[in-house]
């Protein structure tokens, strides 16, 4: 994926794997009663129609494709185990990824009081990154901009962006305010395009 200046470019494309061999989340027809109920469950329909949706933000938050797929898994398993508290009628994607960040940072917070190694995760959004692959055919790529960008404001960009949340959606999700959403994301958007920019200093 590449950016082109535009913001079309967030799209979920590169996140279109599912996770592999989960019969739970199977959208195919049922073959008896109590797999005809559990279709019925709004919770696990919700978990199938958005878990793309689900390893992209996890992918965006862990960089990491078998850390994402851990992260989504575990997601899952909290959304079935709290489906009694979902409310029938509301955002169920934003509920979903409500439960994916807290279990990220939840996640998160035991690995650096466990490994005594603070920062593990969020340091280093220029690791790997190389200069000679800056640009190529004077577009860069945007997964290395996106690295470059504050947690905060890459979160708030993937939601909104990428994902085509409200600003008061993913407001819930991140527990802000809206305004402050907002100023995430415009601030997101204007770091970005100057990181874009040919005439940028390297980070």
């Amino acid at each position: 994926m590449r950016y082109d200046g535009t913001f079309s470019a967030l799209s979920k494309e590169e996140c279109s794997h599912a996770l592999p061999g989960d019969h739970r989340l199977s959208t195919d027809k049922p073959d008896n009663p109590r797999e005809a109920g559990a279709k019925a469950d709004p919770v696990r329909r919700g978990i199938a129609t958005h878990l793309i949706d689900l390893r992209g933000f996890a992918r965006y938050l862990t960089r990491d494709a078998s850390a994402a797929d851990d992260l989504v898994q575990d997601t899952v398993l909290r959304a079935l185990a709290a489906r009694d508290s979902f409310v029938p009628g509301t955002n169920l994607k934003a509920w979903l990824f409500t439960i994916l960040r807290n279990v990220f940072f939840e996640q998160r917070r035991r690995k650096v009081k466990e490994t005594e190694i603070l920062g593990e995760i969020s340091r280093g959004s220029e690791e790997g990154f190389d200069e000679r692959d800056r640009y190529k055919d004077g577009v860069m790529d945007l997964s290395q901009l996106l690295w470059r960008l504050p947690e905060l404001l890459r979160e708030a960009l993937i939601l909104v962006g990428a994902q085509e949340m409200s600003y008061e959606e993913a407001a819930a999700i991140c527990d802000c305010p809206v305004g402050t959403m907002k100023a995430r994301v415009s601030r997101a958007r204007a770091q970005l395009a100057e990181i874009a920019s040919p005439s940028a200093d390297p980070a």
